[in-house]
């Protein structure tokens, strides 16, 4: 592994490499915005990387709320990957359709609650497809298994702890929108919510980490997230729409050795979506030189 890409990442060449190892559990985590216009059980129906299980983001979630792909308990997330046939010590390898976009989520959600080796598909489906590697339309099944947790809850932020990091700016905070939907000049895709960003929210959108699904580099990375004018050597939680591609940015932060960070999981759907809730207009204030 080279020591200019991430730990975190790997590629289509190791992965067809490690395919069969009965270490190993390769996960299909998809998901896709209305705009985009794909539909993720239908192009994992139609053909997957062999052996890999889908990952539903919307089913392993808490369904108590109201809002999208929330964390789910601890409980209920072992017994659902259980049911996978994944344990806390299987190597995990996720990829999504366009390469790095919902993946990370799920790579930082098993890392979340106690999974060590878990890893991101760099190029995703679509790079491994151009590539014309082996697919495979089966679904695949592994004998259940016991996933033992080992929750972080340092790692999450809910809204209430959103609130006090935004009144006390105590946290940098790294929003993963586009830079037109930070900015409200552009719509949110989710109806009845506000437009804007937080106070004091620095704008990282989520396309800047990857070049056609590959991950940049990690000088690379390090430019970009200082560019957007967040200090590595202080804390930073992360946001989005949904709490998916917040996760990119973790993804970015813990691949520079950045770990004292947090996401916030109910991100802009939440924030957004409340009358009660700071929120700005306009682009972020300049980078201080």
């Amino acid at each position: 592994m080279s020591d200019t890409k991430s730990r975190f990442v790997v590629s289509a060449d190791w992965l067809q490499a490690e395919l069969g190892k009965p270490d190993l559990r390769v996960l299909d985590a998809s998901f896709y915005l209305p705009a985009q216009k794909r539909d993720a059980n239908a192009e994992y129906a139609a053909g997957h990387i062999p052996g890999a299980i889908r990952f539903d983001q919307d089913k392993i979630a808490d369904h108590s709320t109201n809002l999208p792909h929330t964390i789910p308990s601890p409980d209920y997330f072992a017994a659902e990957v259980g049911k996978l046939g994944i344990s806390e010590n299987n190597r995990v390898v996720v990829y999504d359709g366009i390469g790095m976009f919902a993946s990370p989520r799920v790579w930082w959600l098993f890392r979340v609650m106690g999974a060590k080796n878990v890893f991101v598909l760099d190029g995703g489906l679509d790079g491994w497809k151009a590539e014309g590697r082996p697919l495979e339309a089966e679904v695949s099944h592994y004998a259940p298994a016991t996933f033992k947790t080992n929750y972080d809850a340092s790692r999450v932020v809910h809204l209430e702890q959103m609130r006090d990091i935004v009144a006390s700016s105590a946290l940098q905070i790294a929003d993963a929108r586009s830079a037109g939907r930070f900015a409200a000049a552009e719509p949110e895709p989710r109806a009845g919510m506000r437009s804007g960003h937080m106070p004091g929210a620095r704008s990282l959108p989520s396309g800047v980490f990857a070049n056609q699904g590959r991950f940049k580099s990690l000088p690379e990375l390090k430019q970009t997230i200082e560019d957007a004018g967040i200090d590595l050597s202080k804390p930073v939680v992360t946001s989005c729409g949904s709490g998916i591609t917040a996760a990119i940015i973790t993804l970015a932060l813990e691949s520079l050795g950045h770990t004292d960070n947090k996401l916030y999981d109910g991100s802009w759907s939440e924030w957004g979506s409340r009358e009660d809730t700071p929120v700005v207009i306009g682009p972020p204030e300049p980078v201080k030189a």
